[in-house]
C-alpha cells in the first residue's frame, strides 16, 4: 500500500492497490473515461466534415423561416380578431409623425404671418414685436397652444 498518495502501477491501470481485480467503482470510472474519449473522437470527426457545416447552415435557415412564419401567423391572428398588429402600429406611427410635421410647419407659418401683421400695425412706431413664441415654448418643453393677438 502506498502511503505517500502516489498510485502504484496497478492503480494507474485501474487495478486494485493490492494487485487484485479492480473494484466496481474503478471499472465504472474506466468505462466512463473510455466512452468519453470515443465520443469526443467521433464528434471531432463529425464536425470536421464539410457536410456538418452545410447541415448547420440549413438548420439556421429553417429556424429563421419558422420564426418568420410564426410572426406572420401572429399578425394574421391579430388581423382576424380585428386588433392592431405590429404593421398597423408602425403605419399609424408614420402617419402621426407626418401629421405632426405638417402641424409644426403650419404653426411656424402662422407665427410668421402674426409677426408681419404686428409690424404692419406698429407702422414703424417702435411697437414691440412678438417673435418666435412657439419656438420658445418648444425649447422649454411647454406644449401650450400659441396665443392669438386680440389687437
Amino acid at each position: 500500500m502506498a502511503t505517500t498518495g502516489r498510485k502504484t502501477g496497478s492503480e494507474k491501470d485501474g487495478g486494485a492497490p493490492d494487485g487484485g481485480a479492480p473494484s466496481p467503482e474503478q471499472q465504472v470510472r474506466a468505462l466512463y473515461e473510455q466512452t468519453e474519449s470515443q465520443t469526443a473522437n467521433a464528434l471531432e470527426q463529425l464536425v470536421s466534415k464539410p457536410s456538418f457545416g452545410r447541415l448547420m447552415a440549413m438548420t439556421a435557415e429553417n429556424v429563421a423561416a419558422l420564426s418568420r412564419i410564426g410572426s406572420e401567423l401572429a399578425d394574421l391572428v391579430l388581423r382576424n380578431l380585428r386588433l392592431a398588429g405590429r404593421a398597423d402600429v408602425v403605419r399609424l406611427a408614420r402617419q402621426l409623425h407626418r401629421t405632426e410635421d405638417k402641424l409644426e410647419r403650419l404653426l411656424q407659418e402662422v407665427e410668421t404671418l402674426r409677426d408681419e401683421l404686428a409690424r404692419e400695425r406698429a407702422g414703424g412706431s417702435g411697437g414691440r414685436q412678438r417673435r418666435g413664441g412657439r419656438a420658445r415654448s418648444r425649447k422649454t418643453g411647454d406644449r401650450e397652444e400659441a396665443k392669438t393677438d386680440a389687437t
